[in-house]
């Protein structure tokens, strides 16, 4: 009984070291990031970066128009804001901020759009996010890199 003991102990030693969460939070960040991007790019003219698309105008003025925004500032907004975010949580650049960003964005979704969605899709987003949050972009990050020169 002790060997089992003794080998999960080692186990759960080795997975919560500093490098295996470092690339836990890599994965995740580059998982939440996948799907916001992929979601972004269905938003523009094909082609362009950011030319918003007259489809992407006319789902938020009627699917999504339970957004308490006009629906103009929120095609935009959420265009912008899928694109920039994943991308700064791929470099693990202001992590925190980003996953709060996409974790507000989910929950507008989740109340204002697709209500039914919580556990098939928003509630893995949420956790995603939250984790992210909480943990941070790990030492894989811009923001590790920042940290270290900021306290040098």
């Amino acid at each position: 009984m002790r060997a089992i003991f003794r080998s999960y102990d080692q186990l759960t030693k080795l997975v919560g070291g500093r490098i295996f969460e470092s690339a836990v939070l890599l994965l995740v960040r580059v998982s939440l990031s996948g799907i916001f991007w992929r979601s972004a790019r269905t938003k523009v003219e094909e082609g362009s970066w950011l030319t918003i698309s007259d489809t992407t105008y006319f789902l938020f003025a009627e699917e999504y128009s339970g957004v308490p925004l006009p629906t103009e500032l929120a095609a935009q907004l959420a265009t912008v804001s899928e694109h920039v975010f994943p991308i700064l949580l791929v470099l693990g650049l202001l992590t925190r901020l980003s996953a709060f960003a996409l974790l507000a964005m989910t929950m507008v979704i989740q109340i204002f759009v697709y209500p039914e969605a919580w556990w098939s899709v928003h509630a893995l987003w949420s956790s995603l996010a939250l984790v992210l949050i909480v943990r941070g972009a790990g030492a894989l990050s811009v923001d590790a890199l920042l940290l270290k020169v900021r306290t040098k």
